[in-house]
């Protein structure tokens, strides 16, 4: 699978500065060596597969400018993201620049301690010519402080040495695009999965980290999962694989690529070598573990097995497919089902991050009104546009997926008596959709093939789970799925205990309704989102969430206080009429040991 050299200099060469590390600014060229005779147009997506929102990339390009044969040539722009060149005899060169001062996994990052881009973000898209060989010169920084600087990628080198600045190829702008760039002074490892490289980089100040435990947990994990998809090879996609982190004080998120993740985290959520050795894993480090394999994944599952509306990506609109809850959604199933797999975590560990799961989608009222198919659709104006009132009007497609992927594996694997699971239906999408994906062009799976793919691999008619769950709104019977597998699910919350129901943030020293509940006491008593709550019966409420519930712990479910809050510059007063908590707190508990062996928390015993 490995890229050959090309003989020749590609037709697209691109040459990426890092050229203002204290401004944000990337210096960016483009040489196209047969521009189209009507003039060549160029354009940078409008978002980023993995995050269906439409971004604007090219907002952050400041100044852009062409040349041929040493000479100015005009540029008109034709829409918010694309330009057109003057027709020109010869090679034609864009010359931009790039403000990159977004955090995130999303688009691109530069100063003084790392740079870090999506090529969603940098490359030029050159129309027409998509398909042929595209070459970057990454490029050192001329700034002092970064004369240390590496780079991390899974982009195969031309002339670069690994980790090194120079020259990297990609087949064609799709793949070009799909492997972000870290360089700065990161910690680095490496391991080996079934054979094939697994970098690990981790970039910001992380004292005392323990690498080598992150190195046998994520082995573990990616042994499971590619052992998963091709139980008797043993055969990565990939020829390497890279997890690109960046630790921050505070942050949490991942974006899938075919041969790489790019990662946000909390340093306190990496192992310490300083750490305790304890038995039990700490509930950030879980967290960390478990986005790490919910990436990983989106290997096979989106970036390979992908919805036919995205092959290919049409990356200057939005792309709607009702099918995020199956590659969202199972993948969110999974991820916690390989910690538990690869024996990172032990079985009841999995049992309440279930539980966990299982009260976060009950939570909002939201899930009676759209199904996971409409949250899928919708993701572009609603799922990735949230607001105050997102838990009263939407589902998650990646909550109520995962608890869909468990609802389908149970009733499977009962039905079959344990010679059928989720995970043969998820190894026939790999085989007949996703295996051969890449280098060929692949396409992807339609809704109706995903549903008849079901009743095939199961042997079952399942037309009725689609339609109550997946195109409906139907809360899942996960008691009465669990029951034949020794599983007993409560609701463990405490009914006395009187609250609000609402969500709480700090406004300076002030405590800030950011949500309110349908149907909780603030709802009915007329309290919004956005209100500063003052007081409790003449008691000041102090911005904190613990605050509140000390005030309310002083009376009983269904007395009614006088509340005192701000409106705008407006103060108001409510009379809340207490209810009993309404979060639900779930609880999923083996109670038969016997049964336990056929349960998904293993894999399927028959393929």
């Amino acid at each position: 699978m490995k890229k050959p050299t090309p003989k020749k200099p590609a037709s697209i060469q691109y040459a990426i500065v890092p050229k203002d590390l204290g401004g944000h600014l990337f210096d960016v060229t483009v040489t196209v060596a047969a521009p189209s005779p009507e003039g060549q147009v160029f354009a940078l997506p409008a978002w980023i597969p993995g995050s269906y929102m439409i971004r604007e990339f090219s907002r952050n390009i400041v100044q852009i400018r062409a040349e041929s044969n040493g000479k100015p040539v005009a540029l008109t722009k034709l829409d918010k993201h694309s330009w057109q060149a003057a027709p020109v005899a010869g090679a034609l060169t864009v010359q931009y620049e790039v403000y990159a001062w977004d955090l995130s996994v999303r688009a691109a990052h530069l100063d003084q301690t790392h740079g870090f881009f999506n090529g969603t973000s940098v490359y030029l898209r050159v129309l027409g010519q998509e398909q042929t060989p595209h070459e970057v010169d990454i490029q050192r920084p001329l700034d002092a402080a970064a004369k240390t600087w590496r780079v991390a990628t899974s982009l195969p080198e031309l002339g670069a040495k690994r980790y090194g600045f120079g020259t990297y190829v990609a087949a064609d702008y799709d793949e070009l695009i799909d492997h972000p760039v870290e360089m700065g002074d990161f910690a680095l490892a490496t391991f080996k999965a079934h054979g094939i490289a697994h970098d690990i980089v981790v970039s910001g100040r992380v004292p005392n980290l323990d690498m080598a435990r992150l190195q046998a947990d994520l082995k573990a994990i990616c042994e499971t999962q590619i052992a998963f998809f091709e139980p008797r090879t043993r055969r990565a996609p990939m020829d390497r694989y890279v997890f690109l982190t960046l630790a921050v004080g505070d942050g949490y998120g991942g974006l899938e690529h075919r041969a790489s993740t790019a990662l946000i985290c909390a340093r306190a959520d990496l192992p310490s070598t300083a750490a305790p050795k304890v038995a039990d894993i700490g509930e950030g480090y879980l967290k960390f573990l478990g986005l790490c394999s919910h990436e990983y994944f989106h290997t096979w599952n989106v970036k390979r097995i992908k919805p036919a509306a995205f092959a290919p990506y049409d990356l200057q609109n939005e792309t709607y497919t009702p099918l995020l809850w199956l590659f969202e959604g199972f993948t969110s199933y999974y991820d916690d089902l390989m910690l538990v797999r690869s024996g990172i975590i032990g079985e009841a560990a999995y049992l309440k991050l279930l539980g966990k799961a299982v009260s976060g989608v009950l939570r909002g009222s939201g899930r009676t009104k759209q199904s996971v198919a409409d949250s899928s659709f919708d993701a572009w104006g609603k799922y990735y546009r949230q607001d105050e009132n997102a838990p009263n009007a939407i589902v998650s497609y990646y909550g109520k997926g995962s608890l869909i992927a468990l609802a389908f594996d149970l009733t499977i694997r009962a039905k079959t008596e344990g010679k059928k699971s989720l995970d043969d239906v998820m190894l026939a999408l790999w085989q007949r959709y996703g295996r051969d994906f890449y280098p060929s062009v692949g396409r992807g799976v339609t809704e109706a093939e995903v549903e008849a793919l079901f009743d095939e691999i199961s042997g079952l008619k399942l037309k009725p789970l689609f339609d109550k769950y997946v195109r409906g709104t139907a809360d899942l019977p996960l008691a009465r799925l669990y029951g034949p597998f020794g599983v007993k699910i409560d609701d463990a919350r405490k009914n006395a205990k009187p609250a609000f129901d609402v969500g709480i943030g700090r406004d300076g020293g002030d405590c800030k309704l950011t949500q309110v509940h349908e149907g909780g006491a603030a709802h009915t008593a007329g309290l919004s989102a956005g209100d500063i709550l003052v007081a409790v019966e003449g008691l000041r409420v102090a911005g904190s969430p613990s605050n509140l519930d000390a005030l309310l712990s002083r009376y009983k479910v269904g007395d009614t206080v006088a509340v005192h809050a701000f409106r705008r510059d407006e103060l108001m007063t409510f009379n809340v009429q207490l209810q009993g908590d309404r979060v639900p707190d779930v609880k999923l508990t083996l109670v038969d040991e016997r049964k336990k062996s056929v349960g998904p928390v293993r894999p399927s015993a028959v393929r």
